[in-house]
């Protein structure tokens, strides 16, 4: 029998490069192994629940059988990978051994956690995926106190989506501003005070240090010496790239695991996208990128192959209280950074010292001149 594509995680990449590829192969043996439970769902959506009153079987679009049926495939589901023998093109479960033709790692990112003292470490609650998000939501029902770590696009989101869900939301990040690595401040002022205005509470500069038990739910004591009520707490503080088992089996890595502009590691059949991935030096963690790679590798693993080129790809926040639209200015490039409007309403702008347009930045109203500039901006891997 020959030897399957095998796909590790079946997020929106794992998922999405089965349906490519089945696209143009639907002979070739494929196998989806994946540690949570294989429902398909998208992962962007898991911060637009509580507002959309959704249980994360209301966000679930698939179950396991019906996408092996659909993808003419085999979907393995709670089901870890123990080990990647790239000498043998195998990998482990436990003691079972899974060969495979071509390897492609989607396993994604890991949240960032941070140790804090007290008894209720255990009330802290990441949501990466559909299985958190069910946790969360059976810890907070009942509850209406609910205090997030971070105020990055997660965060913001979060907040924005408890709050329409009926939530009282405090949020502790230890930063200027909110989205710090991602907004012009301009904009981030726009956002916080969009938030501010549905009753979020932002402690920006300190950081949590205790979580305790009390009588009447948790006390978050900051590093500033001041004291949150709360009944839960959502950590949004970060996502880093899964890479520990691939360095392991020999497959270079850096801040991602390292791939090509043809998505291939160090290791011939072996190739990695989505949050696990760095692709040319570039890890971007959201899904039009995603989407690209995973259109390309689809090719490449059916005989095609295909280089993966990203356009310009801003980002859409889901802080519905201010909309916000956001394309970085490309690694290598400087620029100077201009500001228009005023309250909600902010388009700052980045060009360089030929006046192109490097990146932006729109809230609000300005939001509407996306499209516009969108066609102004340069490729970020042309």
């Amino acid at each position: 029998m020959n030897a399957p594509v095998v796909i590790v995680g079946t997020g929106l990449a794992g998922y999405n490069l089965a349906r490519e590829f089945r696209k143009l192969d639907s002979e070739t043996p494929l196998l989806l192994i994946t540690a949570d439970d294989g429902r398909s769902y998208s992962k962007p959506m898991l911060s637009t629940g509580f507002g959309k009153n959704k249980e994360a079987d209301g966000l679930s679009m698939a179950t396991p059988e019906a996408m092996a049926e659909q993808l003419k495939a085999q979907v393995r589901p709670h089901t870890r990978v123990s080990g990647i023998d790239p000498g043998h093109n195998q990998l482990w479960i436990g003691e079972e051994a899974v060969p495979y033709r071509d390897l492609i790692l989607a396993w994604g990112a890991q949240t960032v956690q941070v140790p804090v003292e007290g008894d209720a470490q255990d009330a802290i609650f990441p949501i990466n995926d559909l299985e958190d998000y069910a946790r969360f939501r059976a810890a907070a029902a009942g509850k209406r106190r609910v205090l997030i770590l971070g105020a990055g696009l997660i965060g913001c989101e979060f907040a924005n989506d408890l709050i329409a869900g009926g939530y009282e939301v405090d949020m502790v990040a230890p930063c200027e501003q909110v989205m710090p690595t991602l907004l012009h401040p301009a904009a981030a002022a726009a956002v916080q005070a969009g938030l501010e205005s549905l009753g979020a509470r932002l402690h920006l500069g300190p950081v949590l240090t205790r979580l305790q038990r009390t009588d009447a739910g948790l006390d978050a004591h900051l590093s500033d010496g001041s004291v949150i009520p709360c009944d839960v707490v959502v950590s949004a503080i970060g996502l880093r790239p899964r890479i520990d088992m691939a360095a392991a089996a020999g497959i270079q890595v850096n801040r991602g695991i390292e791939v090509n502009r043809q998505l291939q590691t160090s290791h011939d059949n072996i190739y990695a996208l989505g949050d696990c991935a760095e692709v040319d030096g570039l890890s971007l963690l959201y899904v039009m990128p995603l989407m690209s790679c995973a259109r390309a590798l689809a090719q490449t693993l059916a005989g095609n192959p295909t280089t993966v080129s990203y356009g310009a790809m801003p980002i859409t926040v889901k802080t519905p209280v201010c909309p916000l639209v956001v394309s970085p200015v490309p690694r290598g490039h400087e620029g100077v950074w201009t500001v228009e409007g005023q309250g909600a309403d902010i388009k700052a702008l980045c060009r360089d010292a030929n006046g192109r347009l490097l990146g932006y930045a729109l809230t609000g109203e300005a939001v509407r001149e996306k499209l516009a500039l969108n066609k102004e901006l340069p490729a970020l891997l042309a």
